[in-house]
């Protein structure tokens, strides 16, 4: 190992090497990288943590696993292989999610050092909140495509992983998913909640019905007598409620999920009802279908003959091919079967939870996808495609993940030295830049953001929300827990100190069905927020306003000048034009100011639309694309913004601008962009501005 001989290292460092507690957090692409590199270097004691289990799709890229471990433990089977580099190492494996309590601030501050290669936005939420609360160097690290980023984050140094916001999360209306499917990620989507209706948590935004509300089939033809559906086919209204007529004439109604258990998860009864009768009533829908191509359902019987054995689950394991539709039909029967065996298996109201490793569960996606696909002649995709849209993945790169781990580790050596200026995050490009460098850092340590709601000496934010409209419980669910990633908040009302929502089971469970307005929750009333677990504690600023139908039922806003009136804004960016140097100087400013409005966070959740939902394995860039020659690294605003269930993107502003020098801007993607051609946003830089710029290359 590289630290048990002399000269390899400094002494200092050598001994600092030797006597250091890692943490490394994901097992994944990267996080086997790590820990080799930390092994190799001379890092003998080590915990690794990880609550994934090996994939067989792992192998071509994470190395330290093999085929005979598909199914096993990734931070166990990690430690396994390192500990065959350096047997004298102490490694300590733990197969667990990072969140739980049993990883809270005191744990984490056992460590001199926390290497981050997680795949998730709200793991990386969370890691960020525990090292800033253990007072423990962060070395956040992730990769997209062939491009990959490092950087440190130190408590009151610089900026944190939430200093910036990061990127919107697509969403689509409801009624596009329901009625109107254009795109393959709109039939997936519907897919992912169909699964959900049937064996998951089930939302009210991500019912599967035909929405007799959309604004599109308003108008009826006048000639259209079944403009109302019939007494057999309202069971396909709202939840896809089925009635039963009760001996007095009164109508029960049974949800989609309990109507599949009463006909025993039958395949035929279940694709009849999702792919002939509910598009046969889309059809009623008629002014829908004035301007664009009409569905064409499709029958059981048709695909699937009677005296089929119905097993073919060789089919699902051609994740190239696209299935025919007759295929998609086997595979829908045999994910089918399988999830509902499983489903019945839970006990209580426990439900599955929709994973794109789960095989059963992604076959079922990937045939009700492409089978709907087919109905709305959208073309179809084949299942290793729509993995990587459903789980919006970016394909990862073997090559990408090993630098991008190597630079993790030579900025830990920094770390231990307290070399804090040279700790400056480094961006890998696909293409090398104007000096032939394809690894570029930033040209300073960005400090925290002073608007920050999580790393702020005094964390607040404004919630704009139609405190009319929006309950307790999803001003815990969507706007606490979804939007500003807290695990088990506490909320009290600072004037009375009432306890609007508590995180123990039970005691506020009467106030979760109460509108805001209800309980007096309104405009210019503060709430204390305080996850106990997190050691985070957070005022919120209510802001009323009224909704419209389609509008954002609420908006996180963590920088009071976004709520002046658009016309006061425009107003006052326009002065700062004039006073200051020109606007294409300003965009680049260091501290942001002078940006345009989507510096900050707007997060948002709206009535209607619906996201596409976040499993990504490494999400933490996205590269946008232009013509230009030379490319920049922003470093971060200090306006931010949040948006619900979506989180934006933040651009990272150069805090100095470098003649000649060509950097990459990488952005954090978001978890629910479909996988897409990797881009990136380049701009000539002011030539009169001359920074030298510190270049990192590895031999």
């Amino acid at each position: 190992m590289a630290a048990a001989i002399d000269g390899v290292f400094p002494a200092r460092l050598q001994e600092l090497v030797k006597k250091s507690k890692v943490l490394v957090v994901g097992a994944g692409g990267i996080g086997c990288e790590v820990l080799k590199n930390l092994v190799l270097s001379g890092f003998t004691d080590i915990e690794i943590i990880d609550l994934d289990t090996i994939d067989l799709s792992n192998l071509n890229r994470q190395f330290l696993f093999h085929r005979e471990h598909v199914g096993k433990s990734k931070a166990r089977v990690a430690r396994e292989s390192a500990l065959s580099f350096n047997p004298d190492a102490k490694i300590t494996a733990y197969h667990d999610s990072v969140t739980s309590t049993d990883y809270g601030v005191s744990f984490f501050k056992k460590f001199d050092l926390v290497l981050s290669a997680l795949d998730n936005r709200a793991a990386r939420n969370h890691v960020n909140r525990m090292c800033l609360n253990a007072d423990v160097p962060l070395i956040e690290s992730g990769t997209a495509g062939y491009n990959g980023q490092v950087e440190l984050i130190k408590r009151g140094l610089t900026q944190c992983y939430e200093c910036t916001p990061k990127d919107k999360q697509r969403s689509f209306p409801g009624c596009t998913i329901r009625n109107t499917p254009s795109e393959p990620i709109h039939c997936i989507v519907w897919a992912k909640h169909l699964f959900n209706q049937l064996f998951g948590e089930s939302l009210e935004d991500e019912d599967i019905s035909p929405d007799a509300a959309d604004p599109d089939a308003k108008e009826k033809d006048s000639a259209d007598g079944d403009a109302e559906p019939q007494d057999g086919e309202k069971e396909k209204e709202k939840n896809e409620e089925s009635k039963e007529d009760t001996a007095n004439g009164n109508i029960v109604r049974i949800n989609t999920r309990q109507w599949a258990k009463d006909c025993n998860y039958d395949p035929a009864k279940l694709f009849n009802k999702f792919f002939n009768e509910d598009i046969t009533y889309l059809l009623r829908m008629s002014n829908l279908w004035k301007t664009r191509k009409a569905p064409v359902p499709v029958q059981w019987d048709t695909l699937v003959p009677k005296d089929s054995a119905g097993d073919e689950k060789d089919v699902a394991k051609q994740h190239h091919k696209v299935w025919t539709i007759e295929e998609c039909a086997q595979v829908f029967a045999n994910a089918l079967k399988e999830l509902s065996l499983t489903f019945l298996k839970l006990e209580g109201d426990d439900t599955l939870s929709w994973d794109k490793d789960d095989q059963p569960a992604m076959d079922f996606v990937a045939a009700c996808a492409n089978v709907r696909s087919h109905i709305f002649n959208i073309e179809r995709k084949s299942r290793f495609e729509i993995k990587s849209m459903a789980g919006n993945i970016i394909p990862a790169i073997a090559t990408t993940n090993a630098i991008t781990a190597g630079i993790s580790v030579m900025r830990a050596f920094k770390v231990l030295q307290a070399k804090w200026e040279e700790c400056k995050a480094v961006y890998a490009r696909l293409r090398p830049n104007a000096r032939n460098h394809f690894l570029v850092p930033d040209a300073i340590l960005p400090g925290p953001n002073p608007n920050c709601y999580v790393c702020a000496s005094d964390p607040a934010i404004t919630l704009k929300v139609d405190t009319k409209r929006i309950r307790i419980k999803e001003l815990r669910d969507d706007v606490l827990v979804k939007t500003l990633n807290m695990l088990n908040p506490d909320v009290t009302v600072e004037s009375n100190g009432s306890i609007l929502i508590s995180s123990e089971e039970g005691e506020t469970e009467s106030n979760e069905g109460k509108l805001l307005s209800e309980l007096n929750i309104v405009d210019g009333v503060i709430l204390k927020c305080d996850d106990f677990f997190q050691n985070y504690e957070l005022s919120i600023i209510i802001s009323h306003f009224d909704a419209e139908r389609d509008e954002a039922l609420f908006e996180v806003v963590a920088d009071a000048e976004q709520l002046k009136p658009k016309e006061e804004e425009q107003k006052k960016d326009g002065e700062a034009e004039k006073e200051d140097e020109p606007k294409s100087a300003k965009k680049r400013s260091a501290n942001g100011e002078g940006d345009s409005k989507d510096d900050g966070p707007s997060t948002s959740k709206r009535s209607r639309p619906t996201e596409v939902v976040e499993e990504d394995d490494d999400d933490c860039l996205m590269i946008e694309e232009d013509e230009d020659e030379a490319d920049v690294v922003v470093v971060a605003t200090d306006k931010l913004t949040v948006q619900s269930p979506p989180k934006v993107g933040a651009k990272r502003k150069p805090s100095e601008v470098i003649e000649d020098e060509d950097i990459t801007e990488i952005l954090d993607s978001s978890d629910d962009e479909p996988a897409a051609p990797t881009k990136s946003k380049r701009s000539r830089l002011d030539e009169s501005l001359t920074n030298p710029v510190e270049v990192i290359s590895i031999d």
